[in-house]
């Protein structure tokens, strides 16, 4: 597929977007540069029961990721009225971004084809724009926010 890039990798420069949130709001991941790392969690789809568990955790942490200067971001291909009733119904502190379109996903080289949707993937992005860490996860293994809050460590 030709509108799909290679699998972003650390050092490169943060594809720059904006997608709309949970509530319709529009979210720019260049808008926290200078300010904030930010953790992009990429997730195949809402409502899946890894991914429920998962973003349930995340939420778990979310002081920690705070405490880290880390804005957390969850990104999968469902619509934010998706997202709304999904955030709402598990009561989740972080924000979920609606890449619909699949142009995210698609740009840093984590679109899973055979379910038409994001790989489970975590990427940060420094305060500088460039990816700091990336992780790709196998599609039905949770990702570690232990593992993810140490690399921010190393950031701060």
């Amino acid at each position: 597929m030709s509108d799909v890039a290679s699998e972003i990798k650390v050092g490169d420069a943060a594809p720059d977007f904006t997608l709309k949130n949970q509530d319709g709001n529009e979210v720019t991941l260049s808008s926290f540069k200078g300010q904030k790392n930010v953790v992009l969690a990429f997730y195949p789809l809402d409502w899946s029961p890894v991914c429920t568990n998962e973003n349930k955790c995340l939420t778990d942490d979310f002081p920690s990721f705070s405490d880290a200067n880390a804005e957390l971001l969850g990104i999968s291909t469902d619509s934010f009225f998706s997202h709304k009733a999904w955030a709402d119904s598990l009561d989740l502190k972080h924000t979920l971004l609606a890449d619909m379109h699949r142009t995210v996903c698609k740009s840093y080289g984590l679109y899973f084809p055979d379910l038409n949707c994001s790989k489970r993937a975590t990427v940060i992005v420094d305060k500088g724009g460039n990816v700091a860490y990336v992780k790709v996860q196998e599609i039905k293994t949770a990702r570690d926010d232990q593992e993810i809050l140490a690399a921010l460590k190393k950031l701060n």
